[in-house]
């Protein structure tokens, strides 16, 4: 089978991209979705995303990690789905989109910036060392200090595989506070199961977290530095939890291509 496809990157955090609105790729199995994603031997990405027809909204976004599994939110693929849509005229400036957690709006800002509305969020709760927020994707969040000479995927991985998280596992965010509004972050992803550059859920978990724990002053406009790029995420914060959640960063076309399975 022949798949045509484009490249994205949200804040480094890579995506492939597929139309498949008249579901001709649908019957692409686990291990066909999980070669493309593989960096020696075919595309290379941390996810896939499909866009699909959707009788509610502009389209709706199907998300695989790199292992060829379906998962739960991407952050970062949604606001490059958004932009994919609006390069394939399936949108203008302004979408609403399905995704697993429900409808979601997004706006394209700039030339690459797009910014997701995320849903509410009622409860953090308090683990251990850390922050447990569910932002679409289950996230595990801890403050740390001297985030650089963290060894990521060995302390990200024995909190994503701990017992009190199994049998589905947990993203793992560590963050460093740099002010009141700015924080440096690095994840371990689940699925990808390796530090990646971004993310976008776990960026806003992070956010939510900072602010939760009192780190950000009552700021709620914080910026994530991630390795791949600034995100930035705004909230409102009421007796209700976290609302009006807005996650604006970079969703940039790389190329488009065809690939042989």
């Amino acid at each position: 089978m022949k798949v045509t496809f484009d490249k994205y990157q949200g804040a480094g955090n890579d995506f492939i991209i597929i139309d498949n609105r008249d579901k001709k790729y649908s019957s692409l199995k686990t291990l066909q979705l999980k070669s493309l994603c593989d960096r020696y031997m075919g595309i290379g990405a941390n996810g896939i995303i499909f866009i699909q027809s959707a009788s509610d909204a502009d389209f709706e976004m199907h998300y695989f990690n790199s292992d060829g599994n379906p998962s739960t939110l991407c952050g970062n693929g949604g606001r490059c789905a958004v932009a994919f849509a609006n390069r394939h005229q399936i949108i203008k400036s302004e979408a609403q989109f399905r995704a697993i957690d429900g409808l979601h709006e997004a706006k394209i800002v700039s030339n690459e910036n797009v910014l997701l509305k995320m849903n509410n969020v009622k409860e953090l709760i308090n683990h251990e060392d850390g922050i447990l927020v569910d932002t679409g994707s289950p996230h595990y969040i801890e403050l740390v200090e001297n985030i650089s000479i963290l060894n990521i995927k060995k302390e990200g991985a024995e909190i994503r595989y701990s017992v009190p998280f199994l049998p589905n596992g947990v993203n793992v965010n560590f963050l460093e506070k740099k002010s009141n509004s700015h924080f440096s972050i690095r994840t371990y992803e689940r699925g990808v199961e390796d530090e990646t550059l971004a993310c976008g859920t776990g960026a806003v978990a992070g956010a939510l977290a900072m602010h939760h724990l009192g780190k950000t002053k009552g700021l709620t406009k914080i910026k994530l530095e991630a390795i791949g790029g600034r995100l930035i995420v705004d909230f409102a914060f009421s007796e209700m939890g976290y609302e009006n959640i807005q996650l604006e960063g970079p969703a940039t076309f790389t190329y488009s291509g065809h690939i042989n399975i």
